[in-house]
Parts: structure tokens; sequence; C-alpha cells
């Protein structure tokens, strides 16, 4: 398996192999703000396919009140591994310390991510790997699906940090 920071070819075999949930690919609009500065999409790949992705949104977490809690502190957003065969093998985990290996790089000291209240699976990962509770959120987002309508949802989630200075090497 390898990591890489997503190329423009990367899009349609990322529609291909893992998906879009509605009519405008979210793979693209991802490349899109990567292409801005914003973000750094990053892709897991197998055998010459795409198996997981996560985007490193440098300005941090769209909530409000996480940013003021840790400001200059980026997000690991829309971490996934495809197909759900593939999950518990390290992927996911390669990809949050690829995520991390780009932040220190950019001299961050801290990293986050949110996790939903109903994936404790999740959960228990980001804590193996170092990450502590920050503070409860409502993780809003708006998806479109295939007929074009948009849905709106709010989550209850919590926002975790991974001190980059204190803990370094936890990440197994």
């Amino acid at each position: 398996m390898e990591i890489n920071v997503c190329g423009p070819a990367d899009v349609a075999l990322l529609d291909r192999f893992i998906g879009s949930p509605g009519a405008t690919s979210f793979h693209a609009r991802r490349f899109a703000r990567q292409e801005a500065g914003t973000s750094t999409y990053l892709v897991a790949w197998l055998d010459g396919r795409p198996v997981g992705h996560t985007e490193v949104r440098w300005g941090g977490c769209a909530d409000e009140r996480v940013r003021a809690a840790r400001p200059g502190c980026p997000e690991i957003n829309a971490l996934a591994v495809w197909p759900e065969t593939l999950r518990s093998r390290g992927i996911g985990s390669a990809l949050i310390r690829a995520a991390e290996r780009l932040a220190r790089e950019r001299g961050r000291t801290a990293i986050g991510l949110g996790v939903d209240d109903d994936n404790p699976r999740a959960a228990a990962l980001y804590a193996r790997l170092g990450y502590l509770p920050l503070l409860d959120y409502v993780d809003r987002y708006a998806y479109e699906d295939h007929d074009g309508t948009i849905h709106e949802c709010a989550d209850p989630a919590t926002f975790l940090v991974k001190d980059l200075l204190k803990n370094p090497g936890r990440n197994t």
C-alpha cells in the first residue's frame, strides 16, 4: 500500500472505485480545494486502485467553536476506507500518519479530527493513535443525492486533537 497526494487523473479513479454519494463528485470538490491551497487530499492505493482517502483541511474544522478552542489546528476530514472488507488492516491508520507528517512538515504543532458519537470503532482507533477529546460539537454538512436533492445533516460529534510535539511517536 502507498499513500499519495491526489493528482488530477486520480479523481476519476476515486469516483469509479469509491464513488460519491451524490450527483456531484465530492472527490472533485476535494481536489479543487487542494488546487486552491486550502487542503491536501490524500489517497491510499493498493494494487493500483484507490482504497481510502482523507482530506487535511488547513483552515481547521468548519465549526467556529472548535476553531476558537484550538486556533491553527488543521482537521483530518472525511477519512474513509473502501470497500469495507479492507477496514481494520491499517489503511486508515496509515492515512492518519501521513496527515500528521504533512502537518509537522508545515510547522503545525497539533492536528485534529471529528468523530460522530455513533462511531465507537473510529473513536477507539483515534484514541489508540493518541487523539484526545477537545470538545463536543454538532458536525454540520450537506450532501447532494443522485437526484440532485441537497440533504442537510447535523450529527453530534466530538473533536479530538493530537499534540504533535508531546505525542509524536504514538501511532500504533
